[in-house]
């Protein structure tokens, strides 16, 4: 009966502060304004919001909300903004998501309504995907002139001090409707926001002096967070934001320092690298160097950013060439080990593949393209038909500050990024070769064999995602090269 009763009934719930366990706004504007907008926009923002929160404190609540709308959105594209929503934000509201809250969201199956002091654009992509395709989302309504937003909000909107989140559910609602469940937090202190006076019954998610909040965690998650984009790591918090734009004149030096060591012999530029805190950990289980008068070894790893085949070269210490489909001109130029460009055409790309392999090793990264997340793409099965005998290598990279690889950014700047992170990391472990000839497995079954292997040393999750349905997802594209297409033409 009583979950009979939850079926129908209609709920609503605040976004900041009860579904989000914060209530700040700042970190989700300062990824608007920094994703869409660029640097110097997020700069403007976050030496603004000081005095925006003292005036709103003085005056007005409604003040700092206004004026963050206003810097982070004001003269941005439509699908730029669009884009950041949907690639970006995501990962943020769900890492911030109440267990309680959403647990108490999904028991109901009738209507539901999240309530967001955010623009309405920014909160629907991830109600869409991750709290339901039926949940409607009562936000601020950014003006539009031309393919333009102007900065500035339509009324109703749902404001802070002067709360207008009332009249912005009644105008979704209709005048003579009402909500059944009104979810909120019962932090003390904390106001009640004003829709909930439609509703009849108000529901408390969360009661932080009792107990401390507990975010979601990642196996509750209604669907797998696999793709996302944007170059920060952490929660953009105003003291974060300051950290992070004090640190940028070192990060750069340590960047192009770090760049440089990748061009002295191996050895020495192991130390080195530690001296500058940039830890390397290789486990090459007994692998050896190169016999005389035989081919290469064939290395196939996962893809975590375009340093994996350089930093994979040093600790083997010596020299491998690295594959690839799409590589900018910069990152080639910066690369300490050769590179070869492939054309998307099987067998030429076959043919380049087996003579370098003829010359020496080579390492291959079939998944296509990077995966921030622990999963793994499909692999693409050529690297199992050009060798009678491949090395899984299994790869893992972070950095507390920049991600190093990006999709809608400079992608000529993601080692640049990564290196600029103040103690970034790789493991790279070598795994017992597999047979690709032989016993009746196909190139498709050796590769998932080589995936499945990889996973299983990283605890990672096998898919069947590909970079075509990232790039699509993230971009809105099939992200191939123009280079690499006019070469297979």
């Amino acid at each position: 009966m009583a979950a009979d009763s939850h079926r129908c009934t209609s709920v609503a719930a605040e976004l900041e502060g009860t579904l989000l366990i914060s209530g700040s706004l700042f970190p989700y504007f300062l990824l608007v304004a920094l994703e869409a907008g660029g640097p110097l926009r997020a700069a403007v923002l976050l030496a603004v919001y000081p005095l925006a929160a003292l005036l709103g404190a003085a005056f007005s609540d409604e003040l700092p909300l206004l004026a963050m709308t206003f810097l982070s959105t004001a003269g941005l594209g439509v699908g730029d903004l669009a884009a950041v929503a949907g690639a970006t934000l995501p990962r943020f509201f769900l890492a911030d998501l109440r267990r309680s809250a959403f647990r108490a969201l999904a028991r109901h199956a009738g209507e539901r309504y999240v309530v967001t002091r955010l623009p309405r654009l920014l909160v629907e992509p991830f109600a869409r995907e991750y709290l339901g395709a039926n949940v409607r989302v009562v936000g601020a309504e950014l003006r539009v002139v031309g393919r333009r937003f102007s900065g500035t909000v339509a009324s109703p909107g749902v404001a802070a001090g002067a709360d207008r989140s009332l009249g912005a559910l009644v105008a979704v609602l209709g005048r003579d409707r009402i909500v059944d469940v009104g979810l909120c937090s019962g932090a003390a202190g904390d106001r009640q926001p004003a829709f909930l006076q439609l509703c009849q019954e108000r529901r408390v998610v969360s009661t932080p002096e009792k107990a401390p909040s507990t975010p979601l965690p990642r196996s509750e998650y209604p669907r797998p967070l696999v793709f996302h984009d944007g170059r920060l790591v952490c929660r953009p918090e105003p003291l974060v934001c300051l950290a992070i734009f004090l640190w940028l004149p070192l990060g750069v030096l340590l960047s192009v320092t770090r760049l440089l060591l990748g061009f002295l012999p191996h050895g020495a530029g192991l130390l080195l690298a530690a001296a500058t805190g940039f830890r390397i950990r290789g486990e090459l289980g007994g692998a050896t160097g190169p016999a005389a008068g035989r081919r290469g070894t064939l290395f196939a790893c996962n893809h975590q950013t375009l340093m994996d085949p350089v930093i994979l070269s040093t600790v083997l210490r010596r020299k491998v060439t690295a594959v690839t489909y799409s590589l900018s001109s910069f990152s080639e130029l910066i690369a300490p080990i050769p590179t070869v460009r492939l054309t998307r055409d099987r067998d030429r790309d076959s043919r380049i593949m087996q003579s370098e392999l003829a010359s020496g090793d080579l390492v291959v990264c079939p998944e296509g393209t990077t995966c921030r997340e622990p999963y793994l793409l499909r692999f693409s099965p050529l690297f199992a038909e050009i060798a009678g005998e491949v090395t899984p290598t299994a790869v893992r990279a972070g950095g507390a500050m920049f991600h190093g690889s990006t999709v809608r950014g400079h992608k000529w700047l993601d080692s640049v990024f990564f290196l600029m992170n103040p103690a970034p990391w790789y493991e790279i472990r070598l795994l017992a070769p597999v047979a690709t000839y032989g016993g009746g497995a196909s190139s498709r079954d050796v590769a998932n064999g080589v995936q499945r292997t990889i996973g299983d040393e990283l605890g990672f999750e096998c898919t069947e995602l590909t970079r075509r349905d990232k790039y699509r997802m993230i971009a809105g594209h099939d992200g191939v090269d123009a280079r690499s297409a006019a070469a297979a033409s």
